[in-house]
């Protein structure tokens, strides 16, 4: 292969690798508008705290974008002294992985815990004067199931960002 065919080869991402990457966004959606549902109508003392767990959820999920899109491999022109650099791909792999996995994890523990009892769950409340909430039920833990997909759609996506990355640099090369 001479120099002029590797630069029509594209690196673009697969249909299935983008879908997955906006899924992830969609997957957490339904808990981050349930969370500021309650800062708008529960006296919880703990508002804060729920528009920063939404924030930073949404925040790293739609960082997901960045595995699929040319902003995701390239530090934007505007940024002062490093824009256009070539974002490194394998700190983004590791990265993108431990994050997948944690949720993994994360979801495993929360099910297994819910099936065996491993640790008896109480209500854990942020400040002394936290009112005590019972244990949410279904009908609050379905606006959760769908982040079930985050970790394993994030994985994936991962996964292809450092084939299509190797795939790059093999072809860079001389």
């Amino acid at each position: 292969m001479n120099t002029t065919d590797s630069a029509r080869v594209s690196t673009a991402a697969p249909h299935w690798a983008v879908w997955a990457a906006y899924a992830v966004p969609l997957c957490v959606l339904p808990s981050t508008a349930w969370r500021l549902s309650l800062v708008f109508t529960d006296d919880a003392v703990t508002r804060w705290y729920m528009v920063f767990l939404s924030a930073l959820s949404m925040g790293l999920a739609l960082l997901t974008l960045g595995l699929v899109h040319g902003w995701g491999q390239r530090v934007p022109y505007w940024v002062p002294r490093i824009g256009g650099r070539r974002i490194p791909a394998r700190p983004v792999v590791r990265v993108a992985l431990i994050g997948g996995l944690s949720l993994v994890a994360i979801c495993l523990y929360f099910l297994l815990n819910q099936r065996f009892h491993l640790v008896q769950s109480t209500w854990v409340g942020i400040g002394d004067d936290e009112p005590v909430h019972p244990t949410p039920g279904w009908e609050v833990l379905r606006y959760y199931a769908p982040m079930l997909a985050w970790g394993p759609l994030v994985i994936a996506v991962a996964a292809d960002y450092r084939r299509r990355a190797a795939m790059n640099h093999r072809m860079e090369k001389p």
